[in-house]
């Protein structure tokens, strides 16, 4: 099993163990690597964390730039890849931080970056994969699954929609509010949680094709120790 394990406080100078699948069409192995933030910081400056789900192939580098298209089709050296990487929402800002972590990664047929995401409209996987390990420079949290539900990327003309894309920071309580609340409404299954307005929250989004330009999404809460 892929493990991430943090050694020391949470903030910058921890160390990073992280444990990562290679890509390669020879072969399907595993590789171990051992790395310091700014050794990560080294390959790209444009990663400010790391995503894993245990017991899933999701294990990889989370990147953020200004345009939220260069990393559909490039990985995290900056190369040209189908694949692309897992990023963060340009419109996150990481010093406050913004309430809700929106990230997005594609599916592929290989089962990597946000593949195995496709696997939680079937409550069973849920209940074995009920978390989300979100690593920063600053912390290193545990986010507890509230909703799965299934989207589509709208047209501008269409109204009283749930554009879930649209919110990465609650200007008000209400606003909170009424995300979750439609994330409830719109899950797949009853995971007998929730959130509440001052919860930090997490969003996985990826493509899913039982309609056009279709979306799944995870909305998670940060735990509290």
């Amino acid at each position: 099993m892929k493990k991430l394990i943090v050694i020391g406080s949470f903030f910058i100078g921890f160390i990073l163990i992280f444990y990562y699948k290679e890509e390669s069409i020879a072969a399907d192995r595993t590789s171990e690597k051992i790395i310091q933030p700014e050794e990560l910081q080294k390959d790209n400056s444009d990663i400010i964390g790391w995503i894993a789900i245990p017991g899933t192939n999701i294990n990889y580098p989370v990147l953020q730039t200004i345009d939220n298209s260069f990393y559909l089709t490039h990985d995290f050296k900056k190369e040209y890849s189908e694949n692309g990487s897992i990023f963060l929402d340009k419109d996150f800002d990481l010093e406050k931080p913004s309430t809700n972590y929106l990230i997005y990664g594609h599916r592929n047929k290989n089962g990597q970056m946000f593949d195995d995401l496709i696997n939680y409209k079937k409550e069973e996987f849920y209940k074995k994969h009920p978390t989300i390990q979100f690593t920063t420079f600053k912390e290193s949290s545990e986010y507890e699954i509230i909703a799965v539900f299934l989207s589509r990327v709208y047209y501008k003309y269409e109204t009283n929609v749930f554009r879930y894309y649209n919110f990465i920071d609650a200007g008000t309580r209400e606003d909170f509010d009424n995300y979750v609340n439609n994330c409830k409404e719109a899950a797949l299954y009853d995971v007998g949680k929730t959130a509440k307005y001052g919860d930090q929250l997490i969003t996985l989004s990826t493509c899913e094709y039982s309609q056009t330009d279709g979306r799944l999404a995870i909305v998670a809460r940060k735990s509290v120790s």
